[in-house]
């Protein structure tokens, strides 16, 4: 009879881990799907809509920015109102702007409209993303912790993607689809999270408003700044003012955080050095991570000749290495703590991606396809033990908030990334081209300027469709040429994964065995016996 009552809470509470696992992933997958998708169906939403390329863009921009913008934010909002209630709060803010994105009307607001609700959907994930991966740090327990959280990040990040190929089948039925499958993806996601019975655990505290303000001007102008840059160019006025006024507001923002009694963001949570390594890690591997899907699909489709979706079948030749890297990663954590997954997946991940770069001027996947899965098992392996180690040294529990820290660093890595990596691949493409272009007879200011415009056209909104009207010869040496840009973007990246190892060798080692919220109720404890159903109901 002793023994029953045990037996009572695991079943249930194994389940629900389950359910609620699911739901985060259901959730955490439409943000990283609409990080990628809409540059598929670019060319007809501009035909249909009549847009603007600059409009375009906007579109495109305009998530990434609140995104970035809102993170710290969403993050503090979980754990004040709770992290069940934010999610679903997220949840929904987004899939009504993405309903509201696909339902567009035609005529001179469009744009206006398209661009406003871009933003609402990148307000959505901020406040959902911190929310939902606080949920699963807060139902698993310490010891359980690193596989689930490597499967959420594994799965959700393979969905990155599913963009280019969900993008390009839903297009060629209608565009607006690319935000109507965000509607029953949530509808699943809402569900699965009232069948977990997950309890809410609000946090009644002040919310620090000049500080909301100050980081989100910060991260709004400098990343604004820094994606622009391709746009206005290193030289324009505009990008310096934008970056540099933005890190103004950010040191303001440390400032004031320092010295405010409810602080949006507790800063001494870095002078945990564990934590504080963890992020910078994160940074600099993020430079790779992220931008690779940029790079990546826009080289197949130029380089390789492949369609929209062929290219995404490129990019998941990057997750068969990525998906066991996570795994591994995360039960590595589990068993020995953060800092050997970390060395091992920087050190993998800067030899992949220096060979692949290696490799990129043969123009064939054969030749390529195991060092993109090599540097995939690197990403892989370093990415759920950096995060999640990072969200275990949370200050009082605030789970929420070092995941909005975390989320903030990320965004702010691979926006700075996509800008400098982009110039680099625009002045060498553009370089080379030019060489190319004078060796068939053409003078040179007319080769510099038709190169230019054609390095733009290949990196711009056409989604990386070739030159037209060129011959074959010459389309060929602008692919190798073009293959040659790439070689120094994956460099780069090999390099900023260099620097991320040195950094994961100064993590003292330590491991969490006990975190705040373990000091105050077993994890199991946020799901009644029998039921699954917490204490307190959101």
């Amino acid at each position: 009879m002793g023994s029953q009552p045990a037996r009572g809470v695991s079943a249930p509470a194994t389940a629900s881990q389950s359910l609620t696992l699911a739901a985060m992933m259901f959730a955490v997958s439409m943000t990283f799907i609409d990080q990628t998708i809409v540059s598929i169906a670019a060319p007809s939403i501009i035909r249909e809509l009549g847009l603007s390329a600059t409009g375009m863009q906007w579109v495109v921009n305009a998530y990434l920015l609140a995104l970035a913008a809102f993170f710290a934010l969403g993050g503090r909002l979980a754990d004040i109102l709770g992290h069940k209630r934010m999610m679903l709060i997220g949840t929904l803010t987004f899939v009504i702007a993405s309903a509201l994105c696909g339902a567009v009307p035609k005529g001179s607001g469009a744009e206006a409209w398209l661009i406003i609700f871009r933003a609402v959907q990148g307000l959505g994930a901020a406040l959902m993303f911190p929310a939902a991966l606080a949920v699963v740090v807060e139902v698993f327990p310490l010891e359980r912790r690193g596989r689930a959280l490597a499967l959420f990040f594994g799965v959700a990040g393979g969905l990155t993607a599913l963009g280019p190929i969900l993008g390009g089948w839903l297009t060629s039925w209608t565009w607006r689809a690319i935000f109507w499958v965000n509607v029953p993806v949530a509808i699943v996601a809402v569900t699965l999270t009232l069948l977990a019975r997950i309890r809410n655990t609000p946090r009644p505290e002040p919310i620090d408003w000049p500080g909301a303000v100050l980081v989100a001007v910060g991260m709004g102008l400098s990343v604004l700044g820094l994606q622009q840059a391709s746009t206005w160019g290193w030289h324009s006025a505009a990008t310096w003012l934008c970056i540099g006024f933005g890190l103004v507001f950010l040191v303001v923002f440390v400032l004031v955080e320092q010295r405010a009694a409810d602080p949006l963001i507790k800063t001494r949570v870095f002078a945990d050095r564990a934590f504080a390594v963890d992020n910078a890690v994160l940074f600099f591997a993020m430079m790779a991570f992220v931008p690779v899907f940029f790079f990546a699909s826009v080289y197949a489709q130029v380089a390789l000749g492949y369609t929209a979706n062929q290219a995404g079948l490129y990019l998941l030749v990057f997750f068969a290495g990525f998906a066991p890297g996570s795994q591994l990663g995360g039960r590595m954590l589990d068993q020995r703590g953060a800092k050997s997954p970390m060395l091992l997946g920087t050190a993998l991940g800067a030899v992949g991606f220096a060979f692949w770069a290696a490799r990129i001027t043969d123009l064939s996947l054969g030749a390529q396809w195991w060092c993109i899965v090599m540097g995939g098992a690197g990403i892989g392996l370093l990415l759920t033990p950096a995060s999640t180690d990072a969200v275990n040294r949370a200050i009082d529990a605030s789970y929420g908030e070092v995941t909005g820290i975390t989320q903030t660093v990320r965004n702010y890595s691979a926006s700075l990334s996509l800008a400098v990596l982009g110039t680099i691949l625009l002045n060498t493409t553009t370089s080379k081209i030019t060489t190319t272009l004078t060796g068939q007879g053409l003078p040179s200011g007319v080769a510099h300027s038709t190169a230019k415009s054609i390095t733009q056209n290949l990196t711009g909104s056409s989604g990386g469709a070739a030159p037209a009207g060129v011959s074959t010869s010459t389309l060929d040496a602008i692919r190798l040429d073009f293959a040659e840009g790439n070689r120094y973007v994956l460099y780069g990246m090999a390099i900023a994964l260099a620097v991320a190892f040195l950094c994961a060798r100064l993590h003292p080692g330590t491991r969490v065995t006990r975190t705040p919220q373990d000091a105050e109720e077993p994890a199991q404890a946020h799901l009644n016996p029998g039921t699954g159903e917490g204490r307190r109901g959101a």
